[in-house]
């Protein structure tokens, strides 16, 4: 099958571990492809996935291959993939818009961003450079608070005729203004928020989820997360952070069956541990009451390197945003969306828009036709 040819929106630790992975797996039987939740997935493999542009604003980052600049600092993510040979893809200056929040310039420079003093190029500069490199699928990997910019990339992504997807929390594809301009454009598009593969969002989800099966009555909750990565700086900033806590605490409030009072849940991002690096610590509480009101609390500590625990996701992403193209889809793809992502236009639970999924990559013409509507993001009767 043809290549999916890629585009970056930042190349920082979540890129690395996704172009590492594409290195990889590349030569990975199906048997040995461990952490893939699909090697095949509708025709395409991780061997199918081409990174051909790439838009930094690290002088670091900035004119090197991209093979160079996935290692080269700020980033720490771990190396599991070292022999990622040249890719003849340089890393092009973007736009800085709110892309870079201004209280890491008081930070160890080591430690944070150091804008490129090169000319930023205008819109019309960003889409040629992605029609000439053939772009068929967008990734905005922008940091958390980055709204200009996402909404500025979301605009190239248009008029340059690429998919659109959306990993941070920022609201383009649950929006319904942008959902409707991308279908519009006959364009598909991918939201929002990433999940992990398996991180806080889908554990905590997943907890939510048990006590209401099981019958508990949860009353109230907490996730905190501390890391090291330039993320985690970013988001010190706290007026950056509105949407990223309503992404994560809305992922944990829709499987919750009642609804927990805003008093009695919170659930984000809680500081910044320099030598932690990538590596990101998790710590849940659940409080409830088992049958006779009995009372009962649980308690959980995950780590996990936070970017390459994005990576196998964004790369089944990237295969159904590249699906969708194929099959003349347009506007948000809600099986993905809901599966893939914290802030999708539509929430489902996680079984369900797991079959959603399944479905989706399974035959999306007989989906759309028989079994799902792309439009509404629920599911109708089969035809008789």
């Amino acid at each position: 099958m043809n290549k999916i040819k890629v585009g970056l929106i930042g190349v920082g630790n979540c890129a690395s571990s996704l172009i590492q992975g594409l290195y990889y797996y590349q030569d990975k039987r199906p048997e040995f492809a461990i952490g893939l939740m699909h090697w095949d997935l509708g025709g395409y493999r991780p061997s199918d996935i081409e990174v051909a542009a790439a838009f930094d604003i690290d002088e670091r980052k900035v004119g090197s291959d991209l093979s160079e600049a996935i290692f080269a600092p700020p980033n720490c993510t771990t190396v599991f993939q070292e022999n990622v040979p040249a890719m003849g893809v340089p890393v092009q200056m973007g736009q800085i818009l709110d892309g870079f929040s201004t209280h890491m310039a008081n930070w160890d420079r080591s430690q944070t961003f150091r804008p490129s003093q090169t000319k930023q190029p205008e819109k019309d500069d960003i889409v040629r450079e992605l029609r000439e490199r053939g772009v068929e699928v967008l990734l905005n990997y922008l940091p958390v608070g980055s709204e200009h910019a996402t909404r500025f990339y979301a605009e190239c992504a248009l008029e340059a005729g690429c998919a659109f997807i959306n990993n941070i929390p920022v609201f383009i594809a649950s929006d319904p203004v942008w959902a409707k301009r991308f279908d519009l454009a006959g364009l598909p598009i991918i939201g929002d928020d990433i999940k992990a593969q398996l991180g806080a969002t889908i554990t905590h989800r997943a907890l939510v989820d048990l006590f209401k099966k099981r019958g508990v009555k949860l009353e109230r909750t907490y996730q905190l997360n501390t890391g090291g990565n330039t993320d985690f700086l970013n988001m010190l900033n706290r007026d950056r952070l509105a949407s990223k806590k309503e992404s994560k605490t809305e992922a944990v409030q829709s499987v919750a069956g009642i609804r927990l009072p805003d008093s009695e849940i919170h659930v984000g991002p809680s500081d910044y541990v320099p030598w932690q690096k990538d590596n990101k610590v998790c710590f849940i509480r659940m409080e409830g009451k088992l049958f006779g009101d009995v009372p009962m609390n649980l308690e959980l500590r995950l780590s996990v390197e936070d970017s390459p625990n994005s990576a196998g996701v964004s790369i089944d992403a990237i295969r159904c945003a590249k699906l969708a193209l194929d099959r003349g889809l347009s506007g948000p793809i809600h099986p993905p969306s809901s599966y893939f992502c914290k802030h999708p236009p539509i929430q489902h639970t996680d079984d369900e828009a797991y079959h959603m999924l399944e479905d989706f990559i399974a035959d999306g013409e007989e989906v759309r036709n028989e079994v799902f509507d792309f439009g509404s993001g629920q599911r109708i009767e089969a035809a008789e």
